[in-house]
């Protein structure tokens, strides 16, 4: 367990936006999402792909970040009049 990610975590309001990467058989992965629930022993990111209920046991890493930029406006017109 990386001490200093878990207490980002634990710090952390709910519905910050934090990226965690945590220990999966094979490796690490990443949730990038927003801090939904905390427990003594787990969190749970809301990414895109829906909860991820990470054990605080196997994370490794974590920080927060910046909401995501805006969609761009398309190069061309979309509709022709």
């Amino acid at each position: 367990m990386g001490a200093a990610a878990v207490a980002i975590i634990t710090g952390a309001e709910l519905g910050s936006r934090l990226v965690v990467r945590y220990r999966i058989e094979g490796g690490a992965t990443d949730a990038l999402g927003y801090l939904r629930a905390r427990t003594q022993t787990t969190c749970t990111i809301e990414t895109r792909r829906g909860d991820r209920v990470v054990l605080l046991a196997e994370v490794v890493a974590a920080k927060p970040v910046p909401e995501p930029p805006e969609p761009r406006r398309p190069r061309f017109p979309t509709t022709f009049n």
